[in-house]
């Protein structure tokens, strides 16, 4: 199988490219070429394949075949000769990605001494797993400015091969994973890696390493982050969204999880208020419905009634007489329904659950006299409520 040379080892900014075809393939019904060089960089170690065209035709995909490197290609490729142009702003974006994380994980080991689990490079976002239990954003801060550090110092990005035998004589942060010539990564004076991906020529050109999310995972810390370009549309957008909070409360950026809170508070409070008037009045609304009752069965929808205050209205109806009722009610984007049943009626309410909630894309439960239901749907709450009515109806 032939080898094929790879010119992003040589030449990281290397766009355009003459290749010559060495074996023509398919995969997976797609026409697919092997060149005998290439700045294309395949699928490996975190990092996505680089995407362009060959002659003007799209490459799909690119892939590492035990040294070969193959261009599956949108449409085949007449001829031998070759020009390749990489999709520039895409590959830079992954070199700022995947040499931001560089930097960004020997800063975990200088600052919580947490060696990388894991990485991958995202469509949108990377994601770093690094062995440690916690952390706390005093410290996150500190591993962040460290790292940004190194990229304002601009330093030089160096790539070069040391055999495994003399590998012990460079400080790598881990262990290689290949035999033979070990292709090193080095940020100068900081961090030390066996890699083979694409890296950017001096730390300047990653521009802002910003960790974005957080989360435990596995018994370690997996973090999101973003580099350069993909920090600044961050940014923009995150800013974006604080101004718009900002002229809403009519306060400065810096109080808007303050004026949140107190609305959050006020909010909480009147759904307690509205709790409390529901349950007084209960009573008072139950014996009008019982009192203009036709039949066992009562049914209404509740357009502006909670679902507690729905749910308190019925159990307060069935206790004034023998009755099934179902209420229908809205409450922010979902729909929900309340079956109640008095204790004198023999009926389990639980198999109208598995019939309705269909209806509405809906889940819920309960026991045998007390069901409720809340879909994701906003359904017709009388159309809703009537159906309810009918396999009442056909199940006394």
């Amino acid at each position: 199988m032939s080898e094929t040379k790879r010119l992003f080892f040589e030449d990281v900014g290397l766009g355009e490219f003459a290749g010559r075809v060495i074996e023509r393939r398919t995969v997976e019904g797609r026409p697919a070429v092997v060149l005998d060089q290439t700045a294309f960089y395949a699928e490996s170690g975190g990092q996505p394949w680089d995407l362009g065209t060959l002659n003007g035709i799209p490459v799909l995909q690119v892939l590492d075949d035990e040294g070969a490197i193959v261009h599956v290609l949108e449409r085949e490729a007449d001829g031998e000769s070759v020009l390749g142009k990489i999709d520039w702003p895409r590959r830079l974006d992954h070199m700022q990605q995947h040499t931001g994380q560089h930097i960004l994980s020997q800063a975990f080991i200088e600052i919580v001494n947490g060696e990388t689990r894991s990485f991958h490079l995202g469509a949108e976002a990377s994601t770093l797993e690094i062995g440690i239990g916690q952390i706390g954003e005093e410290t996150l801060d500190k591993v962040e400015r460290r790292a940004n550090e190194v990229v304002f110092e601009d330093r030089a990005v160096k790539t070069y091969f040391v055999p495994v035998e003399r590998i012990a004589e460079v400080p790598l942060r881990r262990p290689p994973k290949v035999e033979g010539l070990v292709r090193v990564v080095e940020v100068e004076g900081f961090d030390y890696s066996a890699c083979g991906g694409t890296h950017v020529r001096r730390t300047g050109e990653i521009g802002l390493i910003k960790v974005i999310a957080t989360e435990r995972i596995r018994g370690n810390v997996r973090f999101t982050f973003v580099c350069g370009g993909r920090a600044l549309t961050d940014y923009q957008v995150k800013t974006r969204v604080c101004r718009g909070l900002a002229g809403k409360f009519n306060v400065p950026d810096t109080e808007i999880p303050a004026s949140i809170e107190k609305i959050g508070a006020e909010l909480k409070d009147a759904k307690k208020r509205l709790k409390t008037l529901e349950q007084t009045t209960a009573g008072y609304e139950a014996r009008q419905l019982a009192a203009g009752a036709d039949g066992k069965i009562i049914g209404r929808a509740f357009p502006d009634k909670s679902p507690d205050g729905a749910k308190a209205l019925a159990l307060s109806l069935v206790r004034l007489g023998s009755f099934v009722v179902a209420f229908g009610t809205k409450s922010e984007a979902k729909s929900h329904l309340v079956l109640a049943r008095s204790e004198s009626i023999a009926l389990d309410l639980r198999p109208l659950v598995t019939e309705l909630a269909p209806l509405f894309q809906g889940k819920g439960g309960g026991g045998a006299s007390l069901v409720e239901i809340a879909g994701d749907k906003a359904a017709d709450l009388d159309a809703l409520v009537a159906r309810a009515m009918a396999a009442v109806t056909s199940l006394l």
